[in-house]
């Protein structure tokens, strides 16, 4: 009743314009025909858009295929001993370093295996005296076994707090010795330096 006739028009104006998609152009002299979202709103609208862009199943293909090349990149690492893409138990300066230690020397514990199944074959001969002897063999094996493991937990131990005094060698002598239980051309990341070579 009391209100003007100018805003009687704007508003009849507003109610007959086409409501029209936010994703389409509007001449700039068009009124709208919807209210304007705050601010919150527009944001949330923009976040769903941008993380809608790919459906779900593509993003789980594109996942599995950025671990593949990962994990390729990973065992790449591991043959050739590129720092960069190792494990991070294999990582760092004093863990390569245990690690040539190892390798650049003769260790009992490596040949293990092979003696432990020489062990077990004369164990299982029904003779006596060839079971005797591979009681004797397992007796001898682990405690070579254990004083060899001693010995070189003992240099390692002491090379690392000369060269690496300010370091963190926190499992560093555990880890080479788990190295020195694995036969040689079985070790990863594979041995960089030959037997003899001082590390």
């Amino acid at each position: 009743m009391f209100r003007s006739r100018a805003k009687d028009e704007k508003a009849q104006a507003a109610d007959k314009a086409p409501v029209t998609d936010s994703n389409q152009p509007r001449h700039p002299e068009a009124p709208k025909g919807r209210p304007t979202p705050k601010r919150s709103q527009a944001q949330t609208q923009r976040r769903s858009v941008a993380n809608t862009s790919m459906t779900r199943k593509e993003a789980a293909k594109r996942q599995r295929e950025e671990r593949r090349a990962a994990m390729e990149r990973q065992r790449q690492a591991l043959a050739s001993g590129d720092e960069r893409y190792l494990p991070a138990r294999d990582k760092g300066p004093v863990r390569r370093f245990a690690r040539d230690f190892v390798d650049s020397r003769f260790n009992i514990a490596e040949f293990f295996l092979p003696m432990a199944v020489v062990i077990l074959v004369l164990s299982m001969v029904r003779v006596a005296s060839l079971q005797n002897i591979a009681l004797l063999l397992w007796l001898v094996v682990i405690v070579l076994i254990v004083l060899d493991s001693f010995a070189t937990a003992f240099r390692l131990k002491k090379q690392l707090n000369e060269r690496f005094a300010g370091d963190n060698k926190r499992g560093a002598v555990a880890y080479a010795l788990m190295r020195s239980l694995q036969m040689r051309r079985l070790r990863l990341p594979k041995p960089q330096v030959k037997r003899g070579e001082r590390p």
